[in-house]
């Protein structure tokens, strides 16, 4: 089967942010930088590398910066220009034309499921990629794309899997079943945070390809757990009725929706910088001298 283009990605971005208050009172945290880019520019660029061309933010009140940064800034063009900041005006550019944005608001905060059906009419009747914005894939071969093969292939909904910790599975949505690969799983079950006796300690992690027949389902999906209305859930019905698999993706993932994950990941970007890494080497061994280690 020859391979066609994704075309349309939903990136839910309508969360409070309150892991990362005060920053994110006046700051949407996808906005918030790693190194010195907006953490949704990563999201954004993966998608593009993977040949999407539309992207639909799910979008709050105050978050108007998000549209802001993906359009274009003339005057802040025309300044750098006087300024004769040729390069400077080359990255604005780039940066506005790289993919259509298209915001829709999430009027009441009832969860990713809710957030995911806020897109229906944009999406239209055809497969799409989910990507949530401070989940980062660090990979030469885009994460969003990895999956989006599978879906191809397997002409099934599909899920991004990684292996965590015993101790961590009740932070996530944890999947089980059988494999068909060295990578890919025929999912035989799915549960939102187990608080115990998760079937796995594969997690769920924020990329997926979906067929457009789970919006019926978001639909009928009751309010699960925290009083929202959990993807997982919706997640769980398309296994039953149409299957849904799961891909152990090839790369490093980052949580830039976590403090230390947001730490982590600004020092694993910087020392991917070679005007950076030799300085931030030599700040890392003077604080492990500093700790006697």
């Amino acid at each position: 089967m020859s391979e066609q283009p994704l075309t349309k990605v939903v990136v839910p971005a309508a969360g409070l942010g309150t892991r990362f208050l005060p920053a994110t009172k006046a700051i949407p945290k996808e906005m918030l930088p790693i190194v010195d880019k907006p953490t949704l520019q990563y999201i954004v660029e993966e998608a593009v590398a993977a040949g999407v061309k539309d992207l639909i933010v799910i979008n709050g009140r105050y978050k108007s910066a998000i549209e802001d940064h993906f359009d274009v800034a003339f005057e802040l063009e025309t300044t750098l220009a006087e300024r004769k900041k040729t390069a400077d005006v080359e990255l604005l550019k780039r940066i506005s034309s790289m993919v259509s944005v298209n915001s829709v608001r999430q009027k009441h905060p009832l969860g990713l499921g809710h957030a995911v059906l806020c897109a229906k009419s944009l999406v239209g009747n055809e497969p799409f990629g989910v990507m949530l914005g401070d989940d980062m894939i660090d990979s030469e071969d885009p994460g969003i794309l990895q999956l989006w093969r599978v879906y191809q292939k397997h002409q099934k909904g599909v899920i991004a899997l990684m292996e965590v910790p015993a101790n961590e599975t009740q932070m996530y949505g944890i999947a089980a079943g059988e494999p068909l690969d060295d990578r890919t799983l025929r999912l035989t079950d799915i549960v939102e945070k187990p608080k115990s006796n998760p079937p796995s300690r594969l997690a769920v992690i924020g990329r997926y390809v979906l067929p457009p027949s789970i919006f019926a389902m978001l639909e009928k999906t009751p309010r699960g757990v925290g009083g929202e209305i959990q993807l997982t859930d919706a997640l769980a019905q398309l296994m039953k009725t149409e299957g849904l698999l799961g891909y152990r993706f090839q790369g490093t993932r980052h949580d830039a929706g976590d403090k230390l994950g947001y730490l982590k990941a600004n020092l694993a970007f910087g020392l991917k910088r070679p005007e950076l890494r030799p300085g931030l080497l030599a700040y890392m061994r003077e604080v492990l001298a500093s700790e006697g280690k």
